[in-house]
Order: C-alpha cells, then structure tokens, then sequence
C-alpha cells in the first residue's frame, strides 16, 4: 500500500481503504478462480496495481468521462482506474465469464460505483468512450479493429481520445502501421525494475459513427 501512496500523495482514505482491500479479496478469489498468476498475487500492488495506474500519470481522466477497459482480465487496469476516478464510468469487459464474476465482487465488495463488468467480446460493447484502456490483450492491428468505433467525438482531456494500452518490450514492428501513436516510457513515472521495459503507448482514434 505504502508503494501507491508513494506515487499517488493525493488520494483519499476511502481510496486507501478501498486499495488494501485488493490484495485479501484476490487471494480469497483467486483459491477459487486462477486470475492473477500464482507469482504475480504476491507482487500485487507493484505488478497489477500500480502497473494499471501507469495510465493516471500519463493521462488523468476528468469527471464524467467514460472509459472501456478490454479484456480486462480480474480487472486491470479498470478496478485500480476506477479507485482513482470516482466521478468516471468504467465498463469492463471480458471474453471468459468467470473473470468477470470476479470483477464485479470485488467492485462491489470494496464499494464501486463506477464500475460495470460484462461478459462478452469488445465488439459488441455499446456504446462510446473517452478512452479504451487495456493491458496487452492483443497486438495493436487487432486491438484498433475492435474497438476503432467505440471513440467519444467530444474531447475533454489534453490527449486526444482514443486507445492508451499497456505493453512492454519493442513495439516497433507492432506500432509500424500507427505513426500517431505515442510511448509513454513507465520508468519515467515509476522506479521499480519491474517497469524497466513497460510503456503506457496512447493511439488517437477517430470518431467513426
């Protein structure tokens, strides 16, 4: 917890509670559903939590916005996003059923209401968003034709909306087709060696309606 508060001097006692609550409720879901690997249910906080606020540093989102989070797994990055932005809706969705069911326990065991767990593909998410965020689902060609029409026309942030997506190593061949894309290198924000080749990258996407 200390590690968030570290990065993050300006949250809430409510968020504090609400963040030290994650790592019992994971441990007690995860005995029954495998969504955090065994080693990274340890390293919580820094591999999950703070890897999903990555995001907040490079962009913080304004009230009333609205953010999709693809893939999302457990919930990540949309569980520690919605903590963070409590005046923000946070739709999550994922293709396996029970990941989902986790996701809305936790949110609502831990008093989330901006957030909404849904089972089923990106493409047939309703709907349009400020933001799509996700971590590493899919290679970047396949991500924009999942959700390039799911893109807010209103701009209401200093980056343009459109996609901002956790992934590491080099992108250089994956990014090829996207010169307006932009890496945010997450050494900059945060010192773990965890982060050392992780980069927030933001992809500006059209309004297509």
């Amino acid at each position: 917890m200390e590690i968030i508060q570290k990065y993050f001097t300006d949250i809430t006692p409510t968020q504090i509670e609400q963040i030290e609550q994650l790592e019992t409720l994971y441990k007690e879901w995860n005995a029954q559903i495998n969504v955090i690997s065994r080693k990274d249910i340890d390293e919580l906080y820094v591999r999950h939590v703070l890897h999903a606020l990555a995001i907040a540093k490079v962009q913080p989102f304004v009230a009333g916005s609205k953010v999709l989070d693809v893939g999302t797994g457990g919930g990540f990055p949309g569980i520690p996003l919605a903590i963070l932005f409590p005046e923000v809706k946070f739709v999550l969705v994922d293709a396996i059923g029970k990941k989902i069911k986790v996701v809305n326990a936790v949110a609502e065991s831990i008093g989330l209401t901006n957030v909404e767990g849904h089972h089923m593909r990106a493409e047939k998410v309703k709907g349009e968003f400020d933001f799509i965020v996700s971590r590493a689902v899919t290679n970047m060609p396949d991500f924009v034709k999942w959700v390039r029409k799911k893109v807010a026309k209103k701009q209401r942030h200093e980056l343009k909306n459109g996609i901002l997506y956790l992934k590491g190593g080099d992108l250089t061949e994956e990014l090829k087709d996207f010169p307006k894309a932009t890496l945010y290198s997450i050494p900059d924000y945060f010192e773990e060696d965890f982060f050392e080749t992780k980069k927030v990258v933001h992809l500006p996407l059209k309004y297509k309606p």
